[in-house]
């Protein structure tokens, strides 16, 4: 408890007394253990401070290494009502933008995943089902791999000291002890990751292309935009014109033109559509809901 909490074993004792006396914790045999009444209490702060990091991914451009310190600050003053009001807000999410399981308000949680990447076997794709965000450190060398809840990788090697993995036209080793803080599904035998990915921002004026998904990395107010503007599975874009300086760079989409940035652009997945063949029925797609 004194190093998950970065705190001293006297002050982790002095802790531990204080949960005893208020009857959130029990002393057993095998050592201290939540009470009901503990784990209830403690159920409440993680959904707490679940759902507030969703609603910072969600609604706000907060930077992803800086959600959990902030729901750390509001973790302890939210009445029930108005964490019940939050959820209710956000769509009731089932998980964090980490990948951790949001507590109901009944305290039930879902089933976990318990493959790390270290331990995923070569010669298999992968789906990120989450990052670990505590130590800070670990979790910003996960960010600054690319790595975000729904990506796919193919797992190249594993050795004793890294897992080389593939995705996003690219391939690269990731440190063995980030690996491990990394929790993966195990995609369908046969299935690949790490081909090249055709976005918005590779199309040259005049090719059309339908949108098959936006990136998970692309959050907050940007994926707002997208979805205000009509950017959704099934839809048809076509690259009009780079700008002089070659960004933004003009779309036209649902008959509007717009202007995307090649980073926004970036974020969304695309599959060419070819001469001759007719537009998508959108009243049957399958799009994301704002």
């Amino acid at each position: 408890m004194a190093g998950r909490l970065e705190i001293s074993t006297g002050r982790a004792a002095r802790v531990l007394t204080r949960l005893g006396e208020l009857g959130l914790v029990r002393t057993e045999q095998e050592g201290p253990d939540l009470t009901e009444r503990g784990r209830e209490s403690a159920l409440r702060v993680i959904r707490t401070h679940r759902l507030w990091e969703r609603y910072l991914a969600d609604r706000t451009d907060i930077p992803a290494a800086d959600w959990h310190q902030e729901a750390e600050r509001v973790e302890h003053t939210l009445s029930a009502e108005q964490v019940d009001s939050l959820a209710a807000r956000l769509g009731d999410p089932r998980w964090d933008p980490h990948g951790d399981p949001i507590p109901t308000a009944r305290g039930e949680l879902p089933p976990l995943e318990r493959l790390s990447l270290a331990g995923a076997p070569p010669g298999r794709a992968v789906e990120v089902v989450h990052l670990e965000d505590e130590p800070r450190e670990i979790y910003d060398a996960l960010l600054e791999h690319g790595l975000v809840p729904g990506g796919r990788l193919d797992v190249v090697e594993r050795t004793g000291h890294a897992v080389r993995v593939r995705g996003g036209g690219r391939e690269w080793p990731i440190d063995a002890v980030d690996a491990g803080n990394v929790t993966v599904r195990l995609l369908p035998p046969g299935v690949e990751a790490g081909g090249p990915l055709r976005t918005l921002a590779d199309l040259t004026p005049g090719q059309r292309a339908r949108v098959e998904d936006i990136s998970p990395a692309c959050r907050g107010s940007h994926r707002r935009r997208l979805l205000d503007l009509g950017v959704v599975r099934g839809t048809e874009i076509t690259a009009v014109r780079y700008s002089a300086a070659g960004d933004p760079i003009a779309y036209e989409i649902r008959g509007a033109m717009i202007a995307l940035r090649r980073e926004q652009a970036s974020w969304i997945r695309v599959g060419l559509v070819q001469d001759g063949e007719p537009p998508a029925d959108l009243s049957t797609s399958s799009g994301e809901a704002a």
